[in-house]
């Protein structure tokens, strides 16, 4: 016989579980709204950073010293840096590297990442403990020591800082696309096509990495925001995108420079743009995230 107060938890349970699936599905509604903001703002920069001959204003290397140091006008809507440039311009053209440069760093890490672990994962045993114990090794180095070893043996240049990430990068992926290939290496399917004399290569390619595909894009770009300040850092240092060229790093350093002439407009408009695609991404990514952890 159910008592009155055995009703009572029950209708309290039942309630709980209802609140706390309807905070979830809250949680859940407004991080879709905000990642859908945050992709739709860095589809906007993106668009203006690939149509910058047209979006831009004037030539982003065109000095201009009777407009040395000026403030926001009709002519220079951010203003002009020490050589009498258009910040606006600038930070258009200068998008462009701090989207590129980092997304070719994190597509090359993506391959060889996902490639390595793929491999660790199908034939374990030595080679498991092999390709894990250097992921490991290149995990304890930062990133920027990687684009600085790579400065000091190849010269300062895009092209070197890039590869020296990329090799950093590749056990962020690797680590994560590892564990998920391991867990599909298990499965019954991977059994029962092995079994139907598909090949090993055959196996991995058409039926696991289908299946981890989601944690690979998830992963491959929450590594881009922490891509996007490494690079902006080399750059900062003077070591990686080299002047003239437009570049939110190089922009932020001569930027300094002029604060201390009253016109801090470079460095501020440089460093919040670069904070603000590091957002973007970074919400993109914990979104993506959320959704291959829910399918799986």
């Amino acid at each position: 016989m159910t008592t009155p107060s055995t009703t009572s938890l029950a209708v309290a349970r039942v309630a709980r579980e209802r609140r706390g699936a309807g905070l979830a599905r809250a949680a859940g509604d407004r991080l879709g709204v905000v990642g859908c903001i945050a992709a739709s703002v860095l589809l906007v920069i993106a668009l203006a950073a690939a149509f910058a001959p047209v979006v831009a204003p004037y030539d982003p290397d065109y000095p201009d010293l009777l407009a040395s140091l000026s403030g926001p006008s009709p002519a220079h809507l951010l203003g002009a840096d020490a050589l009498g440039r258009d910040i606006l311009s600038r930070l258009i053209w200068g998008a462009r590297i701090t989207l590129a440069g980092p997304g070719l760093v994190i597509l090359i890490a993506t391959v060889v990442g996902t490639l390595l672990a793929l491999l660790a994962a199908w034939r374990g045993g030595r080679i498991d403990t092999a390709i894990s114990w250097l992921l490991d090794v290149l995990f304890a180095v930062p990133g920027i020591v990687f684009g600085l070893i790579a400065v000091a043996i190849w010269g300062p240049s895009l092209i070197t800082v890039v590869c020296g990430l990329a090799i950093a990068y590749v056990p962020y992926v690797a680590r994560v696309v590892r564990g998920a290939a391991l867990r599909e290496r298990n499965m019954p399917y991977v059994s029962a096509a092995w079994l139907q004399g598909q090949s090993a290569t055959g196996i991995t390619f058409t039926q696991i990495l289908p299946n981890v595909q989601p944690i690979v894009v998830a992963q491959a770009v929450s590594s881009l925001g922490f891509a996007v300040i490494d690079l902006a850092a080399v750059s900062f240092l003077g070591l990686g995108v080299q002047p003239p060229t437009a570049d939110l790093g190089l922009m932020v350093k001569s930027g300094f420079d002029s604060v201390l002439r009253g016109q801090p407009t470079e460095a501020i408009a440089a460093g919040t743009l670069i904070v603000l695609i590091v957002w973007c991404v970074t919400v993109i990514g914990d979104r993506l995230t959320s959704s291959a952890r829910s399918m799986r």
